[in-house]
């Protein structure tokens, strides 16, 4: 266990009614003691109390104490719950660093709750995406993960390799003594079925990176088409220049919205034609790649016609724009025209793409890259070549899990995963 204390502002920063400061470690006990001056702590129950530093007031706080190991991060913690403006918090920061507590840096309240087993890696992450959670489905997933729903799912496929492992190794350890015939067919039949949910698993990674990151869907067409237009109307703001200029959007503009309780990233892009200007051309051909990258096209159109070079209408949604003009089919943003129409389809596509997250579900490159790895290692499970090969693919498939999780080879991923955590956690 590190033997410093730490301590970070854990509520948002700018003036606030109430401010939470955390404080966990070793000398928190002192550190509490020192401004309090109270010597009997009840453990987890609010006690209000004036704190001092130097014989000045900081603030009428209120604290809860949390002895560890039964705290969040397993340390001993205390939180203070006192009036958010910046003067008291600077006043209570110094004073917290005048009794030998240093401010914490991102995540590190979470790193040391997995160091002391009370979160594994999925979890830890977990906490972070809930904190970034923007919309009902992301803040769903991101709670049942926090709550363990892929550590349980990964720990029961741990458990059973552990126990095909245990039988390979036993056949080589005792492979000249009298064993019963065909004790391993179950376990090869077992390694089969591992491969078949961990391949299940697998196909949902994608809908869970996209309800994660958010479904890419791009805004296509000809210059004047009112792509600009339509973004800002979904956005509910002027995100980007609209003109009767053609050419005027040179760049891609992207925003999140949230879309049914989904979320998704919705880009402008250029004009698609043919250009002799270098920068527009440029625009264009980044309108192409993001258009190669998008899970969603909405191609536009004012004519109601279609003729863009290497876009096909088949794999788009194809869109007739400023229906005001001629009272015809299609959408317009000066009277809303066939705006909920639109929203309801691009929402039944999402939903198509999401799917349902009622199972664990991956939602990061690293779980999938560990989860294909280990597949690979069962699918090259075979009992009909060298045992010592069979048991030593069984072996890489228990490592790969177990660096998911972090129950092995753990400290190389720490950094990575916990650099993106805001202070105080």
């Amino acid at each position: 266990m590190p033997d410093d204390t730490i301590y970070a502002l854990s509520s948002g920063h700018g003036k606030a009614a109430v401010g939470v400061v955390r404080m966990s470690g070793p000398h928190s006990r002192a550190a509490l003691q020192a401004l309090t001056r109270v010597t009997d702590l009840a453990p987890r129950r609010a006690t209000l109390k004036t704190l001092t530093h130097g014989g000045v007031p900081i603030d009428k706080s209120l604290f809860l104490w949390f002895p560890g190991p039964n705290s969040f991060s397993g340390e001993d913690m205390v939180e203070f719950h006192v009036h958010g403006g910046r003067a008291v918090i600077q006043a209570l920061s110094l004073a917290l660093e005048a009794q030998g507590v240093r401010p914490a840096t991102a995540g590190e309240f979470t790193k040391r709750a997995f160091f002391n087993g009370k979160v594994d890696l999925t979890e830890a992450e977990a906490i972070a995406d809930l904190i970034d959670a923007e919309t009902v489905a992301q803040q769903a997933l991101a709670l049942a993960q926090a709550g363990g729903s892929l550590l349980r799912l990964y720990e029961d496929w741990s458990r059973r390799l552990t126990k095909a492992v245990a039988y390979v190794e036993a056949t080589l350890d005792f492979g000249d003594e009298d064993l019963p015939s065909g004790m391993l067919d179950p376990i090869a039949f077992e390694i089969r079925q591992l491969a078949t949910e961990l391949s299940d698993h697998l196909d949902s990674a994608v809908r869970g990176e996209r309800l994660r990151n958010g479904v890419r869907i791009v805004i296509l067409g000809e210059p004047n088409a009112g792509k600009s237009s339509l973004l800002n109307y979904l956005a509910g703001r002027d995100v980007a220049i609209v003109s009767h200029r053609a050419g005027t959007t040179r760049d891609v503009l992207e925003v999140h919205l949230d879309l049914g309780g989904y979320p998704v990233i919705l880009a402008d892009t250029a004009g698609l034609r043919e250009t002799e200007d270098e920068i527009e051309a440029e625009g264009i051909a980044r309108a192409r790649a993001w258009a190669g990258n998008a899970d969603i096209r909405l191609l536009l159109t004012e004519t109601g016609t279609v003729d863009v070079p290497g876009l096909s209408p088949a794999d788009c949604i194809v869109v007739r724009t400023k229906a005001d003009k001629d009272q015809a089919d299609g959408i317009s943003v000066r009277t809303g025209q066939g705006i909920t129409e639109l929203l309801n389809t691009l929402r039944g596509r999402v939903a198509d793409l999401i799917g349902t997250v009622d199972a664990p579900t991956p939602t990061r490159e690293r779980h999938r890259q560990g989860l294909m790895a280990a597949l690979a290692a069962l699918n090259s499970f075979d009992l009909s070549t060298e045992i010592d090969l069979g048991a030593e693919a069984l072996r890489v498939a228990l490592a790969c899990l177990g660096r998911i999780t972090g129950r092995v080879d753990a400290e190389a991923l720490l950094d990575v995963i916990f650099q993106d955590f805001c202070i105080g956690k």
